[in-house]
């Protein structure tokens, strides 16, 4: 290994290892490479100004905000009970309504997070109070969120994007997003149910057609936000940046104007949240960039190419390899970092053995997802936790079949392309 490229890892570890914020970690990183190697430090910061400049970065702020308002603003409440009237009378009704609130609100918002904190609030006291444990309460949701990473609109997507040049499409990424989505959220939906049969939960019971469709007609309004967005984009009417942007001000607008529940000490909340996740992404995004710039310069994707394929030429152990390398790498960092830093790494290597860009995020978008569940940095796992009020430990004695089928739901977007790329082909005349 060249000493300069051990030197801004064994830097960047230091970093995390300390404690360090992993923004700040690769900034630091970055400087030494470029003081290392004799080059102006002005270069670095040129790279993260340039890296936080691109125009589709700006539909990362306006799906956040609109998340937020979504969360403060009474959506999600209408959500799960429209998920209870479908799906509630089933045995172990809540945990159908946790996964189905989870595939309605992922779709909305876009944030795993984000559906945490909303439908958590809501449905883990609610499944305590109707004798559910709460190790069931916490895992179910924490895991289903992940559908707000693939559903569409995602954030991360964008920033996969981004890491990856540029060059993919954002609208095929959204698209391809929703089979691997919902097929993983109905095999957690499976999972409930057993762990519902055997522990002897109860069903809510039918309320009737009649209260299923109002409750859709209360629900209609916060679901068209998800409708704008994919439908400006898929219509050509809209840019991904100004689907966002309307998404944007229509989560506003019905949350103010038809919901009435969005107060002005909530609306502040919801612009601070977003303020603050929005700074965390782009200066993430600025100091990745340059230290991409320097993994670039010191070859290593071209090194690791070389490496994976001196292993073995079979496409099935490369994937089998880089998932297992994305899975424990997403149990100790931030999903956002791990995707600016891993995607210039190992997409080159996929695309060497055929592996399409855009299956390939969704292999990516679910691994990390994963990551956000798991110990010890788990940012949902946290969230579900602390709402629960759970000690980690208790969680995961009990969490494993939900891993479980977030994993067979992987080797299935991983092996089989179709499950990715067929929509994208179809919708938009794919042709990756």
């Amino acid at each position: 290994m060249e000493p300069g490229l051990f030197l801004i890892f064994a830097v960047f570890a230091l970093g995390v290892m300390a404690g360090v914020p992993v923004a700040f970690c690769l900034g630091i990183a970055a400087v030494v490479g470029f003081l290392y190697e004799g080059l102006n430090p002005a270069v670095a910061f040129q790279q993260m100004a340039s890296g936080m400049s691109m125009f589709s970065l700006l539909a990362i702020p306006f799906f956040i905000f609109a998340g937020e308002i979504m969360l403060h603003g009474g959506i999600a409440r209408r959500l799960v009970a429209l998920a209870s009237a479908c799906v509630g009378w089933m045995r172990g009704g809540l945990g159908m309504v946790d996964v189905s609130t989870s595939m309605l609100f992922g779709g909305i918002s876009g944030s795993a997070v984000a559906d945490t904190s909303a439908t958590g609030t809501i449905l883990i006291p609610a499944m305590k109070a109707k004798g559910y444990g709460v190790d069931y309460a916490v895992s179910l949701t924490v895991t289903s969120s992940i559908a707000g990473i693939l559903i569409p609109p995602s954030h991360n997507m964008i920033l996969y994007s981004l890491a990856a040049g540029g060059g993919i499409s954002v609208s095929a990424l959204f698209i391809a997003g929703i089979v691997p989505g919902i097929t993983m959220c109905l095999f957690l939906g499976i999972a409930a149910y057993v762990m519902a049969v055997r522990r002897g939960y109860p069903s809510e019971g039918w309320a009737g057609f009649r209260h299923l469709f109002w409750t859709f007609i209360d629900a209609l309004p916060g679901l068209l936000t998800a409708v704008i967005i994919l439908g400006g984009v898929l219509s050509g009417v809209f840019t991904v940046t100004e689907s966002a942007a309307f998404g944007a001000i229509w989560a506003l607008v019905v949350t103010l104007l038809v919901y009435r529940n969005l107060s002005w000490p909530d609306f502040l909340i919801a612009v601070k949240a977003s303020v603050r996740t929005t700074s965390v992404v782009f200066l993430l995004v600025g100091t990745a960039t340059a230290f991409a710039w320097l993994l670039a310069m010191y070859r290593l994707p071209e090194l690791l190419t070389e490496g994976m394929l001196a292993i073995s030429a079979n496409p099935i152990v490369i994937l089998l390899l880089i998932n297992v390398c994305l899975l424990l790498l997403g149990c100790v960092m931030d999903m956002a970092a791990l995707i600016l830093i891993t995607t210039p790494i190992f997409l080159p290597v996929v695309t060497a053995i055929g592996v399409d860009p855009v299956q390939f995020g969704m292999v990516m978008m679910m691994n990390l997802g994963l990551g956000l569940t798991t110990p010890p940095v788990g940012a949902v796992l946290f969230v579900g936790c602390a709402i629960g009020r759970i000690s980690m430990e208790q969680v995961m004695r009990t969490i494993w079949p939900f891993y479980g089928a977030i994993l067979l739901a992987l080797i299935l977007t991983t092996y089989w392309p179709a499950m990715s790329l067929t929509l994208p082909r179809l919708l938009l005349g794919y042709g990756g």
